[in-house]
């Protein structure tokens, strides 16, 4: 029995005015997943989480999701946004939203705070704590919600290296736990430990789609090549 992936992008293009972010971009994304999304500044990663999402819309193209359900999304920005409350509000308010019964909202909200190692600080000023610890908080919010997808956007970028072990342990066993992860990143190294799919992009182009091993062992389009070895600018 064939599968239907749980996002399809078909022939997808992004445009904002007259810039195209994203260009004739196929992409499938099949339950249990992990797919990394590489390359350099402006390649139209961030874009591309955004489109896979439906947060933007397609110039062209199509987005189709599985026909037995829409699946379950949850988006971690670089930067989460943690209002003025407590944690264990903005992790509450996540599920309000989402329209989880009031019943159930602070048991979640508890749990998913415990899941990452925050349950002491729930009472605490949500934007007090360090980024690390937010964006600890940020992933157990989008647990809490319990999707199918997990987006992930430079989940690392601005961590010191010990939160960054922390975040990439969560994100490692949100995945063993079923989640399928679509995340961007620029660390290589994490790359090899979380991905096992690697989708490079340049200009809003798709250059290559290929497992981990091969993206790092195998003979590679001449520009994702030059990538590799950091022979292209990043902007």
């Amino acid at each position: 029995m064939v599968t239907q992936p749980l996002i399809d992008l078909q022939s997808a293009t992004v445009r904002f005015g007259a810039k195209v972010a994203l260009s004739d971009v196929n992409l499938t994304v099949s339950r249990g997943e992990r797919i990394a999304l590489v390359g350099a500044n402006g390649s139209g990663k961030s874009t591309l989480l955004r489109a896979a999402h439906g947060l933007l819309p397609l110039a062209t193209g199509r987005r189709v999701t599985s026909d037995a359900a829409a699946p379950r999304i949850a988006m971690v920005f670089q930067r989460p946004f943690m209002l003025r409350l407590s944690l264990q509000a903005n992790i509450e308010l996540g599920l309000l939203l989402r329209g989880v019964a009031r019943a159930q909202r602070q048991s979640r909200a508890l749990e998913a705070l415990a899941r990452v190692g925050l349950a002491s600080e729930a009472q605490r000023n949500a934007r007090v704590l360090s980024g690390g610890q937010q964006q600890r908080a940020a992933l157990a919010r989008a647990w809490a919600l319990q999707p199918d997808v997990l987006l992930l956007d430079e989940p690392t970028a601005s961590l010191d290296p010990t939160a960054k072990r922390e975040v990439e342990s969560l994100i490692d066993a949100f995945a063993d736990q079923g989640i399928t992860v679509l995340m961007s990143s620029h660390n290589l190294g994490q790359v090899k430990r979380l991905a096992s799919r690697v989708v490079y992009l340049e200009h809003g182009r798709v250059l290559a789609d290929v497992p981990t091993d091969y993206f790092f062992r195998g003979p590679l389009p001449q520009e994702a090549a030059l990538f590799l070895k950091g022979e292209l600018p990043w902007t």
